[in-house]
C-alpha cells in the first residue's frame, strides 16, 4: 500500500511540477551550463545502493564547496527546488516519501 501511495503521489507531483522542472533545467543550462543534474550513490533500504539525482547547484571543478556554489544554485537550494528530481527516485521505488533520508555513501566503509 505504501509503495502504491508513493508511486501515485510522485506521479501526480511530477505532472504538476513538470513545467517548473523544465524551467529550472533550462535556466540551469543557460546560467550555469552542463551537466544539469548532479548524481550521487546512496545506500537505500537494506543497504542496496541507488543513484539519487538533484539539480546541480555548484560549478564543476575542484575547490571549496562554498566558493563553487553558484547564485542560481544558492536560490534552488534555499527553496529546495534542487531536490525535485528525487521524485523520479520515488517513482522508481528507490526512495519513499516516508522514512529516513538516504545517508551519504562512504566508499571507505
Amino acid at each position: 500500500m505504501k509503495r502504491c501511495l508513493d508511486f501515485l503521489t510522485a506521479l501526480i507531483l511530477l505532472l504538476l511540477f513538470s513545467p517548473l522542472l523544465l524551467c529550472i533545467a533550462l535556466l540551469q543550462l543557460l546560467l550555469v551550463g552542463k551537466p544539469i543534474l548532479f548524481s550521487q550513490t546512496r545506500p537505500g533500504l537494506h543497504g542496496k545502493l541507488f543513484t539519487i539525482y538533484k539539480f546541480r547547484s555548484m560549478a564543476v571543478g575542484e575547490g571549496e564547496d562554498k566558493t563553487r556554489l553558484t547564485s542560481f544554485g544558492r536560490f534552488i537550494r534555499k527553496t529546495s527546488l534542487d531536490e525535485l528530481p528525487q521524485l523520479f527516485s520515488v517513482l522508481k521505488g528507490d526512495m519513499s516519501f516516508v522514512g529516513p533520508r538516504p545517508a551519504l555513501y562512504n566508499q571507505d566503509d
